[in-house]
């Protein structure tokens, strides 16, 4: 068995802090840019380029992060006497966890509604749900499990054209799976905004990664691997995209180059299609590549903080978000409808920074108590 890692390591923390940073600017683009919808995939012909460009930065989010939730996952195991046991009792335990935190401190700061009548089941709710498969699937001998993450990615869109229809519990269980839908239950809505089906082979091969950070590792071979791997990703998609080929809808030709490019890279997210993946993948595989440059781990550092305290960052800027928008919806009145918004995309940016700014020192803090505290196990759950 190889030797464990450090506890921490920068370049894995300060990728994940990178994605939060990108998805704090998604979910104010969400809560102050409403009157501007964008859909899955966005209509390049007619969505300002400015908003393309902030969307598709914003889709390295989930797919980043539940990859590092793997390998995550096996630098936990590594740590303890039974690697393997201990990893699975946390990504059960863990799982739940995300599962009941999406059901409800989550759901509420998005709707401020108790009860609720609409539930949306998103990224957290993926999360757990992934990483309490993966508790089950880890007992696999690694080339089963190998090729059941590759199945799951690149095989996954095969199914598209399956539709179930009604709330029994075969069609809750494909829309859960892999349907993006609403199930009706009484009075209450639930919408599987996050189809999981892909997203546990994302999980898996975050798991599959975990050796090449093993401390017996040579950080040079661990390099390679991640070069390799990042760029294999971005030549097949390559390969499929400009050949409209399988894993997604196929880009056209637009009024202009600019136009006609956002189409090439206006990939799927919801389910996550196999295009999708590969770019979005690839592209994390070689920042990751790049945060182990000792150079960029002493100047990012600030985004390592983050990274390392994701989850009360998530909770944090999710609740100042909703009680920014009710504030300024108060104070100013509706700017656009019903709804106070924000003109551009460049007043977006600005929010986003100057709440990056705001919540790094309160996260900082928890991140070092969190550190500290090691004793406390409830820690590891935030």
């Amino acid at each position: 068995m190889p030797s464990p890692p450090p506890a921490r390591l920068t370049s894995i923390d300060q990728l994940r802090g990178t994605v939060m940073l990108l998805m704090l600017l998604d979910h104010v683009r969400e809560t102050f840019f409403l009157q501007h919808q964008v859909s899955d995939p966005m209509d390049a012909a007619t969505v300002s380029p400015a908003l393309f460009a902030c969307r598709l930065l914003a889709h390295l989010c989930a797919p980043v992060f539940v990859l590092l939730t793997g390998l995550s996952a096996w630098l936990y195991g590594q740590r303890q006497a039974d690697p393997r046991r201990a990893t699975a009792a946390f990504l059960l335990k863990r799982g739940l966890f995300l599962v009941v935190l999406e059901l409800t401190l989550v759901n509420f700061a998005w709707t401020f509604q108790l009860p609720p009548d609409t539930v949306y089941l998103q990224v957290i709710w993926a999360i757990g749900l992934s990483m309490v498969a993966l508790a089950g699937l880890l007992w696999l001998p690694r080339a089963a499990l190998l090729v059941l993450a590759v199945l799951l990615v690149a095989g996954h869109n095969l199914l598209d054209g399956v539709r179930v229809a009604g709330d029994g519990v075969l069609p809750v269980l494909w829309k859960v799976l892999h349907q993006r839908d609403w199930i009706e239950a009484g009075a209450l809505r639930l919408r599987t905004s996050y189809p999981v089906l892909p997203w546990i082979g994302v999980i898996a091969l975050g798991y599959l990664m975990g050796p090449w950070f093993a401390a017996d590792r040579m950080p040079a071979q661990r390099h390679r691997w991640l070069v390799w791997a990042g760029l294999a990703a971005l030549g097949m998609f390559a390969l499929l995209r400009f050949g409209n080929g399988y894993g997604d809808t196929p880009w056209q030709f637009q009024q202009d180059a600019l136009r006609t490019w956002m189409s090439v890279f206006n990939v799927t997210k919801y389910p996550p299609s196999l295009q999708f993946l590969l770019l979005t993948l690839g592209v994390g595989l070689l920042w990751l590549r790049v945060f182990e440059w000792p150079a960029m781990a002493r100047a990012l550092r600030p985004l390592a903080d983050i990274g390392a305290a994701p989850m009360f960052f998530y909770l944090l800027h999710l609740y100042l978000l909703k009680l920014l928008y009710l504030a300024a919806l108060g104070f100013w009145g509706p700017t656009h409808g019903s709804l106070y918004a924000l003109d551009s995309v460049a007043g977006l940016i600005l929010v986003a920074c100057a709440l990056a700014v705001l919540l790094y020192t309160p996260t900082r803090a928890f991140a070092r108590f969190k550190a500290r505290r090691r004793d406390l196990g409830w820690l590891r759950y935030l």
